[in-house]
């Protein structure tokens, strides 16, 4: 099998509660996301989606996903898709950092690969180790009575975990922190995720002042040292998200005890192919994740669901269904949540097909 041609479409993804807002008065209304689909001379389409939250969250942003293809797309012409090392060896050739960039485009071979062999992916990525996977919700930050009712209602939904966004003033992030896990149930998950929003003195009066609180903290500051001190400070189990961002920083983190879960976001990796040797390396660590992206829609989700329905249930710690936050259908056979669970498609490779009718014509082509 041979790449004959790849091809880019855009599509903007509205959000249903209109706004999605984090730490240091970061927002998004709607998300620009890319659709990438490798061709073959099989006959064979593979595809993915990359979708980053906007442009300061992470090092990425959505028109550089498309600039990113342009270097290198036209390297992947004429390789065999199935041979997944080579198409990342080639990709790193062509361009030097840039994970999100590479994303799309390993998981489109990827498809292509359970597309050839007949099987989803989540038996490619170590088969089925659970029935169903188990979603958090993000809550968008606001005053603490909102997020409370927000988190009420999805409650009534059949989530059980709730990553609540904080990050701002320390006062402000007590109150949304108390108003939150008092209306939950013993047994409910509440993590407050500040997106590295707190300066390192900011973060140390909210641990502190929570302690008494069955809370989880993630990423409370911009820099890994300033976490780990953070983490060092608070007998609080500690999330690491933004600054896991490859093996290497893993493995520190492994070796310095510098958290008790990761959020894993497979673009922000590099791909199902680098977030598969993560995933079992925390496995074989006894660290639980997060299985989940920057974010995305159906196709996003799609591939978020094989990679942890394919984990053992003990190490994933939740998972994260973003067609559910937003307003556009963009594949069929795509997740849906069901009493907070979804279960990846049962059809090969990813197990989705695009809606050209949405997607529209591609705004790139190579080959």
């Amino acid at each position: 099998m041979k790449i004959t041609a790849i091809k880019a479409f855009q599509v903007d993804l509205p959000l249903k509660e209109g706004r999605y807002s984090w730490s240091n008065g970061n927002y998004v209304e709607v998300f620009d996301a890319t659709v990438v689909a490798i061709e073959t001379d099989s006959g064979l389409t593979g595809y993915a989606e990359c979708c980053p939250l906007g442009s300061t969250y992470l090092p990425s942003y959505a028109r550089g996903v498309r600039a990113g293809l342009e270097e290198v797309a036209p390297r992947l012409i004429g390789l065999d898709p199935t041979n997944l090392g080579l198409v990342n060896r080639a990709m790193d050739a062509a361009l030097n950092g840039h994970p999100y960039v590479k994303a799309p485009l390993d998981i489109a071979c990827w498809d292509l690969l359970g597309k050839a062999a007949g099987m989803p992916l989540v038996q490619l990525l170590g088969g089925v180790a659970q029935q169903e996977v188990k979603l958090y919700r993000a809550i968008s930050q606001d005053d603490p009575e909102t997020m409370a009712a927000r988190i009420g209602g999805y409650k009534a939904e059949g989530y059980t975990k709730f990553q609540l966004k904080v990050g701002g003033a320390a006062d402000d992030d007590i109150a949304r922190i108390r108003a939150c896990r008092g209306i939950l149930d013993a047994g409910d998950i509440l993590v407050a995720d500040a997106n590295t929003g707190w300066t390192r003195h900011e973060a140390a009066r909210v641990v502190d002042a929570v302690a008494d609180l069955d809370v989880y903290i993630e990423q409370p500051c911009p820099t890994y040292e300033e976490c780990l001190s953070i983490r060092r400070r608070t007998a609080k189990p500690f999330v690491m998200d933004e600054n896991i961002t490859g093996l290497d920083v893993l493995v520190r983190g492994l070796a310095d005890d510098a958290m008790d879960v990761i959020n894993l976001k497979i673009s922000k990796v590099g791909g199902l192919s680098k977030a598969r040797t993560m995933r079992d390396l925390c496995v074989a660590h006894g660290i639980p994740m997060t299985i989940e992206d920057t974010w995305g829609g159906d196709i996003v989700t799609a591939t978020i669901a094989h990679l942890a329905q394919s984990t053992p249930e003990e190490f994933v710690f939740s998972a994260t269904d973003f067609n559910s936050y937003g307003t556009k259908t963009i594949a069929r056979n795509a997740p849906k949540r069901a009493n907070g669970a979804m279960k990846a498609p049962t059809g090969p490779g990813l197990g989705i097909e695009p809606d050209f009718n949405v997607l529209g014509a591609p705004v790139l082509s190579f080959g």
